[in-house]
């Protein structure tokens, strides 16, 4: 009996590793919307598509350096006066997890809480692939910061490998900082079993919501639904087949589905410029840049153009499209970040915020070396041999 439950647990187990490593990606089949992208009417369409309220701008600051996004946040969190609400995916010893434990030590004279999400236990294990993958900061409901920047001296060095990571976090105020307030709330429900206090939750004020034909600012969560979709995913699908001049793309694990690579094809084949910056050799998970190099070639012979980043680890996770929307946030270009991850993004309708994002991306351009198909059909033998074991892996890339 012993021997034929053991058979019988080992097949459950292969069965749901199977599950794990081929499930298939949802399709995310779009026809792009009759309204231009450019337009506050198709904003609207979003907001009600993602279930994400159209808030005005206000204030956005665009971070780009390690050390101007964590002296922006200890300032914030300096000068908090009721409550600090800070959600990591990394939170690793260094110079910069020492500063920001003292900071918010000295601010939480009448206490402070810490929980884990999704700690390892009998009725966690159902979820074990799920995790929070959202980088936030809201002081007091009025300043929030969001991107893909954990605290950890990656980003500030010295790296151990090349300079410092480059990334790009967005210090915003007012409406945005409370709608980030509300993707953490939603995760510190599930760590801790608290719903945050009213006390705690800062409230809207008349005139957030943004008027009829100004600019508007989205924040998007996304958590996988039981039919594995996501917010994230529509997010990227739909604003990507609504281009119709540029598409610019920043992201540490690009490893898009096959439907997404369809999406950016069309994309470039009815006329959009489509750019890709990735990480080059400085590369903190080496097998998921394989998997990304197995798709350059049918990206590239369908004329979009990849650049390798090459002074360093390029973890900015940024989307601009037709100069007008700006998308930057915690989710990859990957399935874990499009398929199993929490994720948060801020989409913003507003040409000066793509304009100051462009800037960047043209400076990481620069500093990037262009893939060409023609390079990319002489990779070796070692490149396309480990490419094939990233391909087993990538789903959880």
């Amino acid at each position: 009996m012993s021997g034929i439950l053991s058979l019988a647990a080992i097949a459950i187990v292969a069965v749901l590793l199977f599950l794990l490593l081929f499930e298939p990606a949802v399709a995310y089949r779009v026809r792009a919307p009759a309204a231009r992208v450019d337009t506050r009417d198709f904003a609207d369409y979003l907001g009600a598509l993602m279930d994400a309220r159209p808030f005005a701008p206000g204030e956005l600051q665009v971070l780009s350096t390690g050390e101007d996004i964590f002296a922006a946040e200890l300032a914030a969190i300096r000068g908090a006066r009721r409550a600090i609400h800070l959600e990591a995916y990394l939170f690793r010893r260094g110079r910069v997890a020492h500063a920001m434990l003292a900071a918010l030590e000295e601010r939480s004279r009448a206490g402070g809480e810490v929980f884990w999400y999704q700690p390892i236990a009998w009725y966690t294990l159902k979820r074990l692939n799920n995790r929070t993958h959202r980088d936030l900061l809201i002081v007091d409901g009025e300043v929030g910061f969001v991107g893909g920047v954990g605290i950890a001296d990656y980003w500030v060095g010295p790296a151990r490998r090349g300079r410092p990571w480059r990334d790009t976090m967005v210090r915003v105020s007012g409406a945005l900082a409370r709608g980030l307030q509300t993707s953490f709330a939603e995760n510190w429900l599930e760590a801790s079993g608290e719903i945050l206090s009213h006390e705690e939750f800062a409230h809207g004020r008349a005139g957030e919501i943004a008027p009829a034909g100004a600019e508007a600012a989205l924040v998007i969560n996304s958590s996988p639904s039981e039919g594995r979709s996501t917010r994230a995913r529509t997010l990227f699908q739909l604003l990507i087949a609504s281009a119709r001049e540029s598409i610019r793309i920043a992201s540490p694990y690009f490893v898009p589905d096959g439907s997404l690579c369809a999406e950016l094809e069309r994309a470039a084949r009815r006329g959009v410029a489509v750019t890709v910056v990735v990480p080059g050799r400085w590369n903190n998970h080496p097998l998921t840049r394989l998997a990304s190099r197995r798709r350059y070639g049918r990206l590239l012979e369908a004329g979009i153009a990849i650049h390798e980043y090459q002074p360093a680890m390029m973890h900015a996770k940024v989307l601009i499209v037709d100069r007008v929307w700006s998308v930057v946030g915690s989710t990859n270009f990957d399935n874990r970040s499009f398929g199993l991850n929490d994720e948060v993004n801020l989409a913003v309708l507003q040409p000066a915020l793509a304009e100051r994002l462009e800037a960047d991306f043209a400076a990481d351009l620069a500093a990037s070396a262009a893939v060409t198909l023609e390079e990319w059909r002489r990779r070796g033998l070692g490149e396309r041999a480990f490419a094939a074991l990233a391909r087993v892996l990538e789903r959880q890339a």
